[in-house]
């Protein structure tokens, strides 16, 4: 059952404690046990390890193989958002982080874009997640093929296209000990430095989630350069992610899920 969590405040926070993903009204906490349902859309492909080593903040390697995924999803009837939904599209890569009391490997996220103001705010302020804004029109899902998008006022950057999707069995999922992340606030007014830096894992365990369905087939993503007059604030993001070499594609899967976690148990890294 459902427990009580207590006040979290975010900004403003004039008027009291904040709801959420991890505080509902009277402080409730959620059960995320028939809740979000989720179809996930990614796509991995081989590239160039120092490509990788360039994005990672200090502490953190890559972890083997330099193998790419980008993971477009499309969640409904959350209940900390009262039914609704949202969706999220983002770029993680294997890393290890080696710090002075404890190690920890897994899919770093470089960036996770998302279509809706509340789940951003509460992922950056609480979490530590590398939030973003973007347009996540709903995937377009035919027989077996696939196609989602994703655009900044209508300038179109991320195209991700999936073919021959069959049924199967999922592909054995590497021994992680959860997702990493690096979390950065930068200090008012001292422009350039940082008021929080430091790294945070979401551990892997997430006893909540069931697979429904499994997919597997081949798919590509095309990411469309852009200006600064495109993407003002986010150029250099999506640059950064087309400059990425494509040695190999290794295939794609479409995913549903029902149930989750609230990430309560994210925590920072030492």
């Amino acid at each position: 059952m459902p427990g009580r969590r207590q006040d979290m405040y975010r900004m403003p926070t004039v008027f009291g404690p904040a709801t959420g993903p991890r505080r509902g009204p009277d402080g409730r906490t959620f059960d995320c046990v028939n809740n979000p349902k989720t179809t996930s859309l990614a796509v991995s492909f081989r590239t160039a390890s120092d490509q990788l080593e360039a994005l990672l903040p200090d502490g953190f390697d890559v972890a083997g193989e330099p193998i790419v995924t980008i993971r477009a999803s499309y969640m409904k009837e959350i209940e900390w958002l009262a039914g609704r939904g949202y969706n999220t599209l983002g770029l993680t890569f294997p890393a290890t982080w080696r710090g002075q009391r404890e190690t920890a490997t897994g899919p770093f996220l470089t960036v996770l874009w998302e279509n809706l103001t509340d789940p951003i705010i509460t992922g950056r302020e609480e979490l530590g997640f590398a939030k973003i804004y973007c347009a996540l029109p709903e995937p377009k899902i035919s027989g077996a093929n696939a196609t989602a998008s994703a655009d900044w006022l209508g300038f179109e950057f991320m195209k991700m296209d999936l073919r021959d999707l069959n049924p199967g069995t999922a592909a054995a999922v590497p021994v992680v000990d959860g997702m990493l992340h690096y979390k950065y606030m930068p200090r008012t007014g001292e422009w350039g430095t940082a008021d929080i830096a430091y790294p945070v894992i979401t551990p892997a365990a997430s006893p909540n989630t069931k697979v429904i369905e499994h997919l597997s087939g081949h798919g590509t993503v095309t990411w469309k350069r852009a200006r600064w007059e495109d993407l003002p604030t986010q150029y250099n993001i999506v640059n950064g992610i087309a400059d990425l070499e494509v040695k190999e594609w290794l295939g794609a899967t479409l995913t549903r899920t029902v149930g989750a976690k609230d990430l309560g148990d994210q925590r920072i890294l030492y």
